[in-house]
């Protein structure tokens, strides 16, 4: 028969165990758990460290760190109600008209755009039924903007409520894609500046459109 000794701990020994594992636990409290779970932060380690990216608010809106300031932007959740114009707003007869035999001549443009501080604005461009389109926009130093692109079907006599088509509601700071025009139009960007300084939006295009006379 083998006895073994087993150590037996001193009584500062187990006290001393206790403490360290409870600062541990504190620790992981402050540093992890609460900015992941709450979005508490005291120390701004759970943001260093990327924890504070894991919250989600219980309305679904979710806080997104904007590089240019130091504050939180708690955006909104982007729903499929949002999408388009009201249901009460009906889709104009042109937009069945056929796609014309030649399309707008290919080019290339690059739009600089200022949006004001607390405002929204729209930059759009013509395009012909089923026009392919390659855009891309960034905005100067990541900031981040609220974005709804979407066309306007083109009207002799547009009723006071005009009939719109949402492709893409986002929040973002820089974006890049193909659109394809599901019917004449014009089509763009509205672009809504939340912060509190003027963000530039550069816009790059490429395909078949023409751009508004200034």
């Amino acid at each position: 028969m083998t006895i073994e000794n087993q150590p037996i701990l001193k009584k500062n020994q187990i006290v001393k165990s206790v403490i360290v594992a409870l600062l541990i636990g504190v620790i992981v409290l402050v540093t992890a758990v609460l900015p992941a779970e709450y979005n508490i932060d005291p120390l701004g380690i759970g943001r260093l460290l990327g924890f504070s990216k894991l919250y989600v608010p219980d309305d679904g809106s979710q806080p997104i760190k904007n590089n240019s300031q130091d504050i939180l932007l708690n955006f909104k959740k982007l729903k499929l109600e949002k999408l388009g114009s009201p249901a009460s707003v009906p889709k104009p007869i042109e937009a069945n008209n056929p796609a014309p035999m030649d399309q707008y001549i290919v080019r290339y443009d690059t739009i600089v755009v200022s949006i004001p501080a607390e405002k929204g604005i729209e930059y759009k461009f013509k395009a012909l039924k089923y026009g392919s389109v390659k855009y891309e926009w960034a905005t100067t130093n990541s900031k981040i903007v609220y974005i709804d692109f979407h066309g306007e079907v083109k009207q002799e006599n547009p009723p006071k409520n005009v009939f719109y088509e949402s492709y893409t509601l986002a929040y973002a700071n820089n974006m890049a894609g193909t659109f394809t025009a599901p019917f004449e139009g014009k089509h763009g960007w509205y672009f809504r500046n939340d912060t509190k300084e003027e963000i530039v939006v550069k816009i790059r295009l490429k395909g078949e459109y023409k751009l508004f006379d200034k």
